[in-house]
């Protein structure tokens, strides 16, 4: 004979609706939130290998953050480099025009100008921090202002005041690359170029003004060589930077492919499958009606009714 239990018959029907109303708020959940959880506690035994790939993912959006900065530093970098090449290549220019019409007018103002031009690139500055001065960021690293400080009977060395730190950038877990150049090293070859026209101009077989001298001519076309020595180095530098700048794009398209290929693995865990959720919050609101209507039911039946 079955045993008939009023209250054993509530209590499996509320755990039927209790049991479907979970699934139906865990079904909403999905749909709403398009995840599959909120919490690691909600992935269980994949829980672990996510803290993972998050982990990674975070290093990975750190590098990028960072190689952003790295990047832009450069392009102000080259910016400084480029100009000071330019710098040196106008003074060959200069000499070479004074030489070819056989005048030195208005060549020492040229040469003072591009002087100007050159110390100005040499201390630029990258969010308020000098490019070339090493681990001296925050003092300038050429001192001289004018070309006559450069005859003033100091070395040329001392106008320089940057240590000799090169600075470091690690662009991703296997990728470091020497991003800081030094002013020293940039513009000592190019402030001695610049030393000699002026103590020539100061001296006795100056000024170079007016009609060259024999000697003014065998002086300039000396110093066209040096000229075009120091161009060459400062263009080769301004290579090097852009050989960086270019190391740094192609690390930054390698850690964007890295992530999307990482972006595409958490979501397979965490990404709901929409179809799936769908069904499931149906066939959940189903249960959930179907089993409020067994209950409807039970409320007005009872063991003496089911006796009669």
């Amino acid at each position: 004979m079955d045993r008939v239990s009023t209250a054993g018959n509530y209590s499996a029907i509320l755990a039927n609706l209790m049991a479907a109303e979970s699934r139906q708020v865990d079904a909403e959940n999905r749909v709403s939130s398009q995840k599959n959880g909120n919490s690691l506690k909600d992935f269980a035994n994949q829980a672990e290998t996510l803290t993972a790939m998050k982990t990674v993912d975070s290093r990975i959006t750190s590098y990028q953050d960072s190689n952003t900065q790295v990047a832009a530093k450069l392009t102000t970098q080259d910016t400084a480099l480029s100009a000071t090449a330019d710098a040196a290549t106008a003074v060959r220019q200069a000499i070479t025009d004074a030489l070819a019409n056989n005048s030195a007018d208005a060549l020492m103002q040229q040469v003072q100008g591009q002087f100007q031009t050159a110390v100005s690139n040499l201390n630029a500055q990258y969010n308020g921090k000098y490019l070339f001065a090493g681990g001296q960021v925050d003092t300038q690293p050429v001192s001289a202002t004018q070309l006559s400080d450069l005859t003033s009977g100091a070395p040329i060395s001392s106008f320089f005041q940057n240590d000799s730190l090169k600075v470091q950038a690690k662009l991703d877990d296997s990728t470091t690359v020497t991003t800081g150049q030094l002013a020293s090293d940039l513009g000592t070859n190019m402030m001695t170029a610049f030393q000699a026209l002026q103590a020539f101009d100061a001296g006795p077989s100056g000024p170079l003004s007016g009609t060259l001298t024999a000697a003014q001519q065998t002086f300039l076309q000396n110093q066209l060589s040096s000229w075009t020595t120091i161009g060459t180095d400062l263009t080769t530098a301004t290579a090097q930077n852009g050989i960086i700048q270019n190391q740094v794009d192609q690390v930054g398209t390698r850690l964007v492919d890295q992530q999307n290929t990482l972006t595409g693995m958490i979501g397979n865990i965490t990404d709901a499958d929409m179809a799936k959720a769908a069904t499931d919050l149906s066939n959940a609101k189903l249960s959930v009606d179907a089993t409020a209507q067994v209950l409807q039911v039970m409320q007005g039946s009872s063991l003496l009714t089911l006796l009669r």
